[in-house]
């Protein structure tokens, strides 16, 4: 009997989907017709920045950039609408049904379908942008983690993801009714070829390595001479020659080398007997050069953000030191997205934000400049969103978040005053993405 090839088991396959996303993907790929237009009146230091300022619309900033920096950008950071229900989101006319790319757009004040739309198309040009060895980080938090996950993973490929960084947000507050209190955001981290990117956690102290037998080969600290796995080549006796006591490998393991290895490391010096050495003690130091260490950086670790100078009110705090009053709701605190750019760039390198908010990045970047002297540039964009009019920031006489952000970089750039690039050429697009 002939098998049926088209049973509905083997047409089924696993992927991820919403209503809209056949219209977000021709979006991302249609032709944009704006143009962005310098604005000098905005403008801070132009003549000697090679620093953006772009107020507009996204998408529209991302596809006008695509031209000239595709494949330029080291590290993106962004951090975007949460969707909780009460955060902005950016209108998209290809949003499907009645979410309409709007916080507004179902019954409970949340729509991932016209969440979903939004960030795809914008993450869709992002990856062009990155360089091969460039890294994405996207701040989130619990109501759109698992979908910006999956959509990361289509675009960037699973392959790329480096993993998650956990930022404590704030101490302990009460609870959600139900006994639990959440005082964490997640950090996701994708490359844009996970093969070619090298983070640069802190730099190793080195503290337990030092030199008391004058070691032409400088300091060294013992090392374990074991290893997990080997056979009979590296299982064998090791005789002290001044002891003739013999160590064998612990218990399950074996020596890290063979025999000839072993005479080389003793000729060279890397391995070091002791005269005298309590029982059970290993008769012998097997040196691990500090010179011959693989990184002089420490990894980079998931929890470094779980310290209190991370937490949210730390970046209220430091704002309002800045401004002289709070002029913008729940700013990421720059040592944050400093230790992002210290991390991952180096001289010559660019930094985009485009969800750049009061500008955090762009100030993190210069600080970052400032500390080890080498130049890096950054790119902001911006939506012109409306301050509210019953806020500070609107008292004091800012009209949008584009004023806020583009103050701040100035105002940054006075106390820093020539230790790094701190200017910025303001552009704005030509018609807006509302066309």
């Amino acid at each position: 009997m002939k098998k049926n090839v088209n049973t509905p088991e083997e047409e089924e396959r696993y992927e991820f989907t919403w209503p809209g996303k056949r219209k977000c993907i021709e979006e991302a790929n249609r032709a944009c017709e704006d143009k962005l237009v310098f604005d000098a009146e905005e403008s801070f230091r132009a003549d000697t920045t090679a620093n953006l300022y772009i107020e507009g619309d996204n998408l529209t900033a991302l596809k006008l950039l695509e031209a000239e920096y595709a494949g330029r950008i080291k590290m993106i950071y962004i951090d975007p609408p949460y969707n909780t229900g009460s955060d902005h989101i950016y209108s998209d006319r290809f949003t499907a049904g009645e979410a309409q790319g709007s916080s507004k757009g179902n019954a409970n004040g949340r729509s991932h379908a016209a969440w979903c739309s939004m960030i795809y198309p914008r993450l869709y040009i992002a990856r062009k942008l990155l360089t091969e060895d460039g890294v994405i980080f996207i701040s989130i938090d619990e109501n759109e983690e698992f979908n910006l996950k999956k959509i990361c993973e289509e675009i960037f490929g699973e392959a790329n993801r480096v993993g998650e960084v956990i930022r404590k947000t704030k101490s302990m507050t009460a609870d959600d009714g139900c006994g639990f209190n959440l005082q964490h955001e997640l950090l996701l981290i994708y490359a844009k070829d996970r093969s070619k990117l090298r983070l640069k956690g802190e730099k190793k102290a080195f503290a337990n390595y030092s030199n008391p037998d004058n070691d032409p080969k400088g300091d060294w600290c013992a090392g374990d001479p074991s290893a997990r796995s080997g056979g009979p080549s590296t299982y064998f006796e090791i005789e002290n020659p001044y002891t003739h006591k013999a160590d064998l490998p612990p218990s399950g393991r074996y020596w890290a080398f063979s025999k000839e290895s072993l005479k080389r490391y003793i000729e060279e010096g890397k391995i070091k007997f002791k005269e005298k050495y309590r029982d059970g003690e290993r008769g012998f130091v097997f040196k691990r050069y500090k010179a011959d260490a693989k990184s002089q950086y420490e990894p980079v670790h998931s929890l470094f953000a779980v310290e209190n100078e991370y937490m949210n009110q730390s970046a209220t705090v430091e704002l309002r030191k800045i401004f002289g009053s709070d002029v913008f709701s729940y700013p990421k605190p720059v040592a944050y997205i400093q230790k992002l750019v210290q991390y991952c760039t180096a001289k010559g390198d660019m930094v985009l934000d485009f969800f750049s908010g009061s500008a955090t990045t762009a100030q993190a970047v210069m600080e970052q400049c400032a500390a080890d002297g080498f130049k890096r540039n950054f790119i902001m964009v911006q939506l012109a969103e409306e301050v509210d009019k019953k806020r500070n920031a609107y008292k004091e006489g800012y009209r949008t978040l584009c004023d806020v952000g583009r103050q701040r970089i100035r105002l940054v750039a006075e106390r820093l005053q020539d230790s790094a690039d701190c200017g910025f050429k303001a552009y704005k697009i030509a018609g807006g993405a509302d066309r």
